[in-house]
């Protein structure tokens, strides 16, 4: 039969001659100060937001492309239509190229002049709210 290891008689005696007056010691002292440990808190969490803060301005600092490049080539916007493709508005120089990214592979789609950001060419038959209001008229009848 395997005895079972203790710790040994003079660790066990310090133990307890030490260990019930500690306990008195916490009961004695008063309530937590909730004010200084609420200043604590919010310090603390202004500090990590500031760090947050900081790092994501360096990082979009040093993101920034630098040199002769810098403003030549500039994506206006992109959307997804599919899992991993996307369709992607890029801006070089006067003329804005349509490309349709793929992984593994990029293709020009289209070339149009520059517009005005936010500004869509007019559709051939006008916007989509009449194309749908002249669809739902031929469907419902007048």
């Amino acid at each position: 039969m395997a005895s079972r290891r203790s710790l040994p008689l003079p660790a066990c005696v310090t133990f307890a001659a030490f260990a019930p007056a500690a306990l008195p010691a916490v009961a004695q002292s008063g309530p937590p100060d909730m004010g200084g440990s609420l200043f604590q808190m919010l310090a603390g969490l202004a500090v990590v937001v500031g760090l947050l803060v900081a790092s994501l301005w360096l990082l979009k600092r040093l993101s920034a492309p630098r040199g002769p490049a810098g403003g030549l080539l500039k994506v206006v916007s992109a959307t997804a239509v599919g899992p991993r493709e996307r369709v992607v508005i890029v801006e070089l120089g006067e003329t804005w190229l349509v490309l349709g990214v793929a992984p593994g592979r990029v293709t020009t789609l289209h070339q149009i002049p520059r517009m005005v950001a936010g500004a869509a060419p007019a559709a051939p038959g006008g916007d989509f709210p009449d194309w749908l209001k002249k669809v739902l008229e031929r469907r419902h009848g007048p």
